[in-house]
């Protein structure tokens, strides 16, 4: 099958704007992107930079904007998105971070982002060098958000940032949600400050472009949700 892959460049010492190019390729529908861009590498130019890693769908590493939607190179394949012959597929890097190079975005805010919320389990209570017990329910609350593998494709998939460059971003809450949702975890009042904010939970807008690209299928808005209210509970405690 001929497809054409019309990749989004830019080289920040050399180009004052991003640009398109275009590589044809002759490639078996069942091929993987990936296959394709590291076959655009080896074959028509060397200077094309992308990242990937583990190449299943685990790392997240290569998240890009695959045919004007946020994919993983390594799960899409070419029959994905080019049905006929002669099919040019736009492939350009993630959305609301800076470029770095070509299909290479600075991943800087994104982590800032998640590290806020501080990720982790938090409980000072003394567990006696015992676990702390939990009912399938219990863990079933926070089962979704541990699929997460931080690819960011919901960052970029998000409508919110074109108007709020400072939202914190559905990735970062979804980490969150992985532990305010977690019955042994005593941080929520930590995260508060982040959480609770205009440019926090209050600023997802319910679009549920987060959850429609998510590759690993989480339920990304539901657990937003699930935070904000939590959140009101616990307020409302107050």
């Amino acid at each position: 099958m001929r497809i054409v892959l019309r990749i989004r460049r830019y080289n920040p010492e050399t180009d004052s704007a991003a640009h398109d190019e275009d590589y044809p390729l002759e490639i078996d529908p069942a091929a993987l992107i990936l296959d394709a861009l590291i076959r655009v590498k080896g074959e028509k130019d060397g200077s094309l930079s992308f990242r990937r890693s583990c190449g299943h769908g685990v790392c997240g590493s290569d998240a890009m904007v695959i045919a004007g939607v946020e994919r993983l190179a390594c799960k899409t394949l070419v029959r994905d998105v080019a049905k006929e012959e002669n099919t040019v597929v736009a492939i350009e890097p993630l959305r609301h971070l800076p470029v770095q190079r070509d299909l290479m975005v600075d991943q800087k805010q994104f982590f800032e982002s998640y590290r806020s919320v501080k990720p982790f389990l938090i409980n000072e209570e003394s567990a006696d060098g015992r676990e702390r017990l939990q009912s399938p329910p219990q863990r079933a609350a926070f089962d979704d958000s541990t699929s997460c593998i931080l690819c960011g494709a919901c960052y970029s998939a998000c409508p919110v940032f074109e108007k709020n460059s400072s939202y914190v971003g559905p990735a970062a809450i979804l980490s969150a949600a992985r532990f305010v949702l977690d019955s042994r975890d005593r941080g929520l009042s930590n995260r508060m400050a982040v959480l609770d904010d205009p440019n926090g939970v209050w600023a997802c807008e319910n679009h549920f472009d987060c959850t429609r690209v998510c590759p690993r299928e989480i339920m990304v808005t539901k657990n937003i949700n699930a935070t904000k209210r939590e959140i009101g509970r616990i307020k409302e405690k107050k």
